[in-house]
């Protein structure tokens, strides 16, 4: 065997040795991920410490724990809700920074840096007092995060799930859809619609506006909208067909 091909073999060994072991920890990293966020969902379903009242320090959250919040919110003051969509892999905390926004972009429930972290609140969103609640996660290849949002593209999918259950650390809330966008993060300076700026929403004038711009955007027609006075929950994420393409999903609550 000459010189060369000993060397690309050599080469060629290193290099499918590192593919695997790449592999090997990205895997490891998912399931240490699955295992946390399935201990995260096992304290809040168990409804411990339920004759303990537990208040929030946030300024933004002046309410009193729901008892299943409790522990987890011992362990850490950020979360401020549990996101779930039935038949999807959608069952997460939901965290909000105050210091840092995007904190939890590559963060997990336990502040160890993740390449998945956690789905998050925008920082124009705030659980008291907003009508619009902007949550950003992940679409990873894993499957997780919000890697599910992406099958909202059918609307046969969408037709099996319609619903988005939101429980803030204080109310229960169930949500149904109104739309599903496509879009895109945009230039400062380019003039045209944004959906993630939410902060731009004041009168009813304005939001209005903001559905008929939504609706103007939907993939297909859910039968549902939004009036002036409904809270909104907007879901979103990357989608991948573009140059920083977003898929969103728009749903108010249910009264």
């Amino acid at each position: 065997m000459s010189k060369i091909k000993k060397i690309l073999i050599a080469f060629f060994t290193a290099l499918l040795v590192y593919s695997l072991a790449s592999l090997g920890r990205s895997y490891l990293q998912d399931y240490a991920e699955n295992q946390q966020i399935k201990e995260l969902a096992e304290i809040r379903y168990k409804e411990n410490d339920k004759d303990e009242v537990v208040e929030a320090t946030s300024s933004y959250i002046p309410n009193v724990v729901l008892p299943e919040f409790q522990k987890l919110y011992k362990q850490n003051s950020d979360i401020v809700g549990w996101l779930k969509i039935d038949g999807t892999r959608i069952d997460y905390p939901i965290m909000q920074n105050q210091q840092d926004p995007k904190y939890y972009l590559n963060h997990g429930f336990d502040k160890e840096k993740n390449k998945n972290g956690l789905p998050f609140l925008d920082e124009h969103s705030h659980i008291d007092d907003s009508n619009i609640l902007l949550i950003h996660g992940h679409h990873m290849k894993s499957g997780a995060m919000f890697a599910d949002l992406v099958k909202y593209k059918k609307e046969s999918y969408y037709k099996e799930h319609t619903t988005i259950q939101f429980t803030t650390l204080y109310e229960q809330e169930e949500y149904e859809i109104v739309a599903v966008i496509l879009s895109k993060v945009y230039n400062k300076t380019d003039d045209v619609f944004k959906y993630y700026q939410i902060e731009q929403i004041e009168t009813p004038t304005e939001f209005d506006s903001y559905i008929q711009n939504i609706q103007q955007l939907a993939l297909y027609n859910t039968g549902v909208t939004a009036q002036y006075g409904d809270k909104l929950i907007i879901l979103s994420t990357c989608e991948y067909s573009n140059e920083n393409s977003r898929l969103a999903v728009v749903a108010r609550k249910r009264n």
